[in-house]
This record gives structure tokens, sequence and C-alpha cells, in this order.
């Protein structure tokens, strides 16, 4: 892993942008997330950045369009291949953490779908779960992008402000920074739920004053 990662810093800034696309890519499509987790990948594409060697602007927008576009071709997997893809070896050796990734989901609904992209395990299987279990494709793009787009820009700017201290980061992004960059992405989540629901509050009692000013 160290051989690869070294590699991955090393090579000419075309095939950063690809190698760091493919791996965010294929954890949520082909599951390769048990391999190399792909808050990895997207650490290193900002350590890349902070070298000067890619823009961070543009590697933030693969990372966000992998993220996206890689769940959403889990889905479709888990849509049309079903209790297939749960049987196979690769998920039957994590029986225990694929029956909570089930709970969550039925339990959260979209908010699983969100919530599940801070979690290694959780981010390479809820895509294929909410296809299996025919969750409305609309209702799943609009968790999953804004899942993509909370991990995708938190973690490249963190490998960016890391800078060579990237080993540390990379070994703690799947425990306790995901967890704080979820808390903060819930958070804000809430609150403009909240924001949302006064407005629509203060709208209705708008219109009720209005209808008996003119009775």
């Amino acid at each position: 892993m160290t051989g690869f990662i070294d590699g991955l810093l090393n090579v000419s800034p075309l095939v950063a942008y690809i190698a760091v696309f493919c791996l965010v890519f294929a954890e949520d499509a082909l599951f390769i997330g048990f391999v190399i987790p792909g808050e990895t990948a997207a650490v290193l594409g900002g350590v890349v950045a902070s070298r000067g060697e890619v823009q961070l602007g543009a590697m933030m927008a693969l990372v966000v369009t992998a993220a996206i576009v890689g769940d959403s071709v889990g889905y479709e997997v888990g849509k049309h291949l079903g209790s297939r893809i749960l049987k196979t070896r690769a998920l039957a050796r994590h029986s225990g953490k694929l029956q909570n990734a089930q709970d969550l989901l039925r339990r959260r609904g979209g908010s699983a779908v969100f919530l599940g992209r801070f979690t290694a395990f959780f981010r390479a299987v809820m895509p294929a779960l909410a296809g299996t279990s025919r969750m409305p494709y609309g209702r799943f793009l609009a968790y999953n992008a804004a899942g993509g787009l909370v991990w995708g820009i938190g973690f490249v700017l963190l490998g960016f402000l890391a800078g060579n201290s990237y080993e540390a980061v990379a070994q703690a992004a799947g425990r306790d920074i995901a967890v704080v960059i979820a808390a903060v992405a819930v958070a804000a989540l809430v609150a403009w739920h909240f924001r949302s629901r006064r407005r629509r509050q203060h709208r209705r009692d708008t219109g009720q004053r209005q209808d008996q000013g003119r009775a």
C-alpha cells in the first residue's frame, strides 16, 4: 500500500486525476473500497494539489463527481442484480456489517445514503442496497449528491491542508475525522430543515392573516 501511495504522489497531473477518479468511482460502483478506501484516494488528491501539481478546485470537482457517479452505478447494480449481489463471497464475509447497513437504510431511508458516505463499508454497499430496496432514484440522488459534495470537498481539502503529513491523516480519515465532517454536515442539514419549516410556517401564517383581513 505504501508503495502504491508513493507512486500516486509522483505521477503526472493527468495520471493523478485519472487514478483518483477511478479509485473513488470504483469504491462505490465495484466494491473496491474493501481494498483501498475512497477517502485515502481523496486525501491523496488533496496532497497532490498542495504540491501545486494539480488544481485544488479541479480535484475537488473530480472527486465529488466520481463519488456521485460511482454511487449511481452502484445503485443500478443493486437495482438490477438485487439479492445476487448480497450473496457474493466478498460480502458474505461481512454479513454482520451488511445487516447493520440494511437496518440503517430501513430506519433512516435517504438519510442513510448520506450518512453512509462517511463510513468505509457503508459507502461501498449502501448504493447497491438502496437500489435493491427500490428506493426512488430521485430521492437517492438528492442524498447521494449531498453526501458526495460534503465528503469530496472535505477530504480533498483535508489532504491539501495536511500536505506531507498525509500518512497520519489518511490513517485517521476513516475514523475521527470522518465523524467530525459527518457531524458538521448533519448539523447543517438540520439547521436548513428547521429554517425551511419556519419559512413555510411564516408564509402560512401570513396567508391566514391576509385571508382574515379580506374577510
